[in-house]
């Protein structure tokens, strides 16, 4: 095993590529790929162009490919997988419909996440939140006013007993 110093990289490891080299050259293939057989190699494309019953193919195709981008665009009601699996056991022969996982895949519902659970309770909680928050604020701000209302109090007392009674009883009164 070779050591490298601080920074230096290797592109092999015991006779082995490192994995960022790999995932590149896996990305280089499949791009090299898609470029010489997929729908828009050149060679494709003429055949296509040519072929009445490979146009009709690729224009379905089209079509599937636009309703899934529609679907993935929109929200969807909950039952939709419900609907879907429904739709895909009406396809199957009568003797695989009646099988017991039939039954079972016509009535899968999707299992929520937590967040999609209790969002129908965001309203409430908001508003809940609110009047905590309300509730705080109003109980500091009582205590606050109460707090100023004693001392107002106390020194108008100290005040009036010092009138009336002379200032060294007000005094013996309130201790200062």
């Amino acid at each position: 095993m070779k050591l490298l110093s601080h920074g230096q990289t290797s592109h092999s490891q015991a006779g082995k590529p490192s994995v960022s080299r790999c995932r590149q050259i896996r990305r280089r293939l499949v791009d090299s790929m898609a470029c010489r057989l997929g729908p828009e190699a050149p060679w494709v494309q003429r055949h296509v162009a040519h072929c009445p019953r490979c146009q009709k193919r690729l224009a379905a195709l089209g079509k599937v490919d636009l309703a899934l981008s529609i679907i993935k665009s929109q929200p969807h009601r909950l039952d939709l997988l419900m609907r879907a699996n429904s739709a895909a056991v009406k396809m199957l022969k009568h003797s695989l419909r009646e099988a017991a996982q039939a039954q079972e895949l016509e009535q899968a519902k999707p299992e929520l996440s937590l967040i999609e659970r209790c969002a129908r309770y965001r309203i409430s909680a908001t508003h809940l939140a609110a009047c905590i928050a309300i509730l705080f604020l109003t109980k500091a701000g009582i205590f606050s006013s109460f707090d100023r209302l004693h001392t107002r109090g106390e020194a108008a007392l100290k005040q009036y007993y010092s009138h009336q009674a002379g200032e060294d009883v007000a005094k013996d009164i309130f201790g200062v």
